[in-house]
């Protein structure tokens, strides 16, 4: 029989239960006290309840951010991202916290303060991989989590998608200051990706061996959405690839890192005195460009790798053709 006392302003439910761990839950109100209780005691009958929940005790929130980073993240895509992400997630004091403590309310309090320093999007980049970590801990790991605190909570609404494009003369003054840093593969990436639309990390991880007869076209094996593609390429395009002659066969097409290709693009286009320009935002020059030249829908998917019209509808501006098919 489950014990129920009053508390303060709670009802306490105390099971115990041999060959079964200790329960024990606060309620506001009485009735809902008796119905846990009687929940808890039938599972425990049938011999249901195998994790003791004092588990929660033993483990803290920094240990298990540590094991999905290295045992669930190093398979992901975006591995690289939500490494330094779960990183920095670690040097909070939210960390040090046994899981017996980790609620709904203490993430609430983080999410609050988060966003006094990052955007909407940016805390919910961040609070993916965490409410995705609380699931497999509860069905993978057998850990005795009774919710997923990050799920619970409400989170901010997404900020309005860039709409961000080039302007005036700003195309040629990011290319000038590509030209003055002297750096072989900066120029080629940025035109590339404005020829292409092609991603940052698709740039990244093009290889010679992806180029079809002529290099008309360029295979992209491994893709965001995982959906391998062959995108044309135009003369432009063409012309910035004459350098791989010299390559061998199993080499990227260019040979940096994401982080260095970061640093010179952020030096760059304070170089060229642009403002608030990403790398992302040529892809949006890129497909803007060829909603102008009057291509369809599925044609221009087909370049970019969108699987949702409605995504790929918002690069249409104003003025430009659109059609369906």
């Amino acid at each position: 029989m489950a014990n129920i006392r009053k508390r303060g302003d709670r009802w306490q439910v105390q099971i115990r239960r041999k060959h079964a761990p200790n329960l024990s839950r606060s309620f506001i109100k009485r009735a809902d006290a008796e119905v846990w209780g009687r929940e808890m005691e039938v599972e425990a009958d049938r011999h249901c309840l195998k994790h003791d929940p004092r588990e929660l005790d033993r483990v803290t929130l920094g240990e298990l951010v540590s094991r999905y980073r290295d045992e669930i993240c190093v398979s992901k895509k975006s591995r690289d991202v939500e490494f330094t992400l779960l990183n920095a997630f670690l040097q909070h004091r939210l960390a040090k916290l046994p899981l017996s403590q980790v609620t709904t309310f203490e993430f609430a309090k983080y999410r609050d303060e988060r966003l006094k320093r990052v955007s909407a999007s940016g805390l919910n980049r961040e609070l993916s991989p965490l409410q995705h970590m609380f699931e497999i801990a509860r069905s993978e790991w057998g850990l005795p989590l009774q919710d997923n605190p990050v799920k619970g909570m409400r989170k901010p609404q997404n900020n309005v998608p860039r709409s961000r494009r080039l302007r005036g003369e700003e195309y040629e003054r990011l290319l000038s200051a590509a030209e003055r840093r002297r750096v072989e593969y900066l120029k080629p990436i940025i035109i590339l990706a404005v020829e292409t639309a092609m991603r940052r990390g698709e740039l990244l991880g093009a290889r010679r061996r992806d180029l079809g007869e002529g290099m008309h076209t360029l295979y992209i094996p491994d893709t965001k959405t995982g959906v391998p593609r062959t995108i044309p390429l135009s003369e432009m395009a063409r012309s910035q690839l004459v350098h791989i002659d010299r390559l061998s066969d199993e080499e990227r097409l260019f040979d940096v890192s994401s982080n260095a290709f970061k640093l010179t693009w952020r030096r760059t286009v304070d170089a060229a005195g642009l403002v608030d320009l990403h790398f992302h935002d040529l892809r949006h020059e890129a497909i803007s460009r060829l909603f102008e030249t009057g291509l369809s829908m599925p044609e221009i998917a087909s370049i970019s790798g969108h699987r949702d019209f409605r995504m790929l509808a918002r690069y249409a501006h104003v003025g430009a053709p659109v059609r369906i098919s």
